[in-house]
């Protein structure tokens, strides 16, 4: 996969990692703009290849109460209007096949859920639409199962794809990330580390995943060392009352310092 493929991503002769970062969800078009406008700030600074993250819906719900979205359309207008406004690549997961070509039509890359990625139709309606296709490792899979996922997409002549390690489950309620796995899932394609879902601590009772946002900077600077091409993070400038995953973002003040240091260590991992 060429990085250039992805439409308006920008520092690409950096040496930097790329990143994909923002919100969980959409929760509303001010949200999303304030967190964008101060990623975008940051990452322009720091020289960091960026995609906007948001998920413009939430079908993967513990509860049928819990949070899925504000509107289909509604939430993919203000992932556009995102992109034009600050001139940055988007990505938003999808969770059917229909999505695959709605979705095209608003962002620049498409997600498959890590639950979903052995979904051969799901990954097919996504590799079909010719955008840049993003798998999450499933946390039931391991890293060489994905050179399987991966084959899928380049089988529908799309060579646009990206596999993302978000963790593997350990037990019912934790998860644990293998660095091993990256230097694996490298062979295949670029390899991305999902930091904030590698902290999670599903299937907890009360039916909200919980998670360990006080090793952000662990697992991110771990992934860095080892030499993965890109980072994930999700994050919120309220996490506490964020309607999707706040157990695990990342407070928006806590982010630029992060990625200081994160720079910091491609930097010196990249004069060996």
């Amino acid at each position: 996969m060429n990085l250039n493929n992805i439409p308006k991503i920008k520092h690409l002769d950096s040496g930097n990692f790329f990143l994909l970062a923002g919100p969980c969800a959409i929760e509303g078009e001010e949200m999303a703009m304030r967190i964008a406008e101060r990623l975008v700030t940051i990452t322009d600074n720091l020289q960091i290849p960026y995609v906007f993250k948001g998920s413009f819906k939430k079908a993967n719900r513990s509860r049928i109460d819990s949070f899925c979205g504000i509107g289909d359309e509604k939430a993919l207008k203000i992932l556009r209007r995102v992109s034009e406004t600050f001139d940055v690549p988007t990505v938003t997961d999808i969770h059917t096949n229909e999505d695959a070509p709605m979705a095209a039509e608003y962002v620049d890359v498409l997600q498959i859920p890590a639950f979903l990625v052995r979904q051969t139709d799901l990954v097919v309606a996504a590799a079909n639409t010719g955008k840049t296709v993003n798998l999450k490792k499933g946390q039931f899979m391991s890293p060489e199962s994905m050179k399987h996922a991966v084959q899928k997409v380049l089988d529908c002549q799309n060579e646009n794809v990206m596999v993302t390690d978000r963790g593997t489950m350990f037990g019912y309620q934790d998860m644990i990330v293998d660095y091993r796995g990256i230097p694996t899932m490298q062979q295949y394609a670029k390899t991305v580390l999902d930091v904030t879902h590698s902290l999670q601590q599903p299937n907890q009772t009360a039916g909200v995943t919980g998670g360990r946002p006080d090793m952000i900077e662990t697992i991110a600077k771990a992934g860095i060392v080892v030499g993965v091409d890109g980072i994930f993070i999700e994050t919120h400038f309220d996490p506490a009352n964020a309607k999707s995953d706040g157990a695990n973002m990342l407070h928006l003040d806590y982010f630029e310092p992060l990625m200081q240091k994160l720079t910091a260590i491609r930097k010196t991992v990249n004069s060996f």
